[in-house]
């Protein structure tokens, strides 16, 4: 199966939550539309996968970083630091792969896609009523605010390529 090139994929849901109660609505959506068998995705993971890696970031400033991205190259730590404001509040690139992790990102892994919602779920009122308590690897020290923030953008990212119907 070839990989599409997730940065050049222009069938995507144009999305923006400005909290966690639109995230909640948008999974509402997405659950009835796998329900019904009417939902499908743009780019290279399954719902399963959309969920796990988004419920993944959520769960690693509580849990712990695996190793992979636990200490980004330095030039990666230098130039986020330039970046942070945008991805908290702005928009988040897609197609970025994460530079000597296989995959380009970790988190992704598939399984029966109600377990998956439900993981998300569970992270997103976790770090809805309580600030991480680890730095990001990227962005060190973080608000409450600018965690939620970063999480939102991330959710707007990866959901824009599940479709409902």
């Amino acid at each position: 199966m070839s990989t599409i090139e997730t940065g050049k994929v222009h069938e995507r849901r144009a999305l923006r939550f400005e909290n966690f109660a639109g995230v909640r609505r948008d999974l509402d959506a997405l659950h009835a539309g796998i329900s019904a068998g009417t939902f499908r995705t743009s780019g290279n993971w399954s719902a399963a996968q959309v969920f796990n890696h988004l419920a993944a970031f959520m769960e690693y400033p509580f849990d712990g970083y695996p190793p992979e991205i636990a200490r980004p190259p330095w030039f990666i730590r230098f130039l986020s630091k330039f970046m942070r404001r945008r991805m908290c509040f702005g928009r988040m690139p897609s197609g970025v792969k994460i530079p000597r992790v296989n995959g380009g990102t970790v988190g992704f892994e598939d399984s029966p896609v109600d377990a998956a919602e439900a993981r998300l779920r569970a992270a997103i009122d976790r770090l809805d009523r309580e600030a991480p308590t680890r730095p990001s690897p990227l962005f060190g020290p973080m608000s409450h605010e600018e965690w939620k923030g970063l999480n939102l953008r991330h959710c707007e990212l990866h959901l824009s390529f599940v479709h409902p119907k």
